[in-house]
């Protein structure tokens, strides 16, 4: 693969520095920008184990300003993915409309403004690459995640929408839906929810982040460039 540079958006958490450690093994030597906003200890210790190849850029995915800076600092983007996220779970008839908004302008105005403002650069460099994580909840919506549901549902569909608008262009773009995956996450759940929880998953545990990165990493490759507009499953086999 050509040596490329990848902005990563929510570089802080756990699946971030995941798909981080995915690029920055390839042998194509790409320079990674660990987007972050207010914490950025995991994702500068990062950057210090490859200087020159990686650094941390400020970024608040819902601010159009923000990641203006953040592309202006990165140069030419050539593979984005939009991983930054929150949830704040509640049911409808009591969740606060700020609440709503909140979960729903992180997740889906931030993945907006993210394809907005590489698109055209990867537009004039007749290639690119757009990875947005949405979530398993896109497709199966639990309740108390109406918000969150919603949001991430709109994640795939912008995914689809805009992956043919700019297909001829050599760009694709996919979203990946995870499942259960160990992370920060799910990092409060106690003992017995976390069996409970595994033992609705046929492969009986959750996954790995570094499994979710594989697959990142494989949709931002060179022989996936007959793939996009698709929605990938990893989730241990959910229905």
């Amino acid at each position: 693969m050509t040596s490329r540079t990848i902005l990563i958006t929510g570089g802080n958490g756990g699946l971030g520095l995941a798909i981080a450690r995915a690029f920055l093994g390839d042998p194509a030597g790409h320079r990674v920008f660990l987007g972050v906003r207010s914490r950025r200890e995991a994702a500068a210790a990062l950057a210090a184990e490859f200087p020159g190849r990686a650094a941390c850029v400020e970024l608040e995915v819902a601010s159009a300003a923000a990641w203006a800076s953040a592309v202006d600092q990165a140069g030419p983007v050539g593979v984005l993915v939009n991983n930054a996220g929150s949830h704040q779970d509640a049911l409808l008839a009591t969740m606060p409309l700020e609440t709503w908004r909140g979960v729903l302008s992180s997740n889906l105005d931030g993945t907006f403004l993210g394809c907005q403002a590489v698109v055209r650069g990867m537009m004039a460099a007749r290639w690119g690459r757009i990875v947005n994580v949405a979530s398993l909840s896109a497709l199966l919506a639990p309740a108390g995640q109406t918000n969150y549901a919603a949001a991430k549902a709109g994640v795939v569909a912008l995914t689809q929408s805009l992956a043919k608008e700019v297909a001829r262009a050599g760009i694709t773009v996919n979203a990946v839906c995870p499942g259960y995956i160990d992370t920060e996450a799910l990092a409060a759940m106690d003992p017995d929810t976390r069996k409970a929880r595994a033992a609705l998953v046929p492969m009986r545990r959750f996954g790995r982040p570094d499994e979710v990165a594989a697959a990142v990493h494989f949709l931002a490759s060179e022989p996936a460039s007959y793939i996009t507009g698709s929605t990938l499953r990893i989730d241990g086999g959910l229905v």
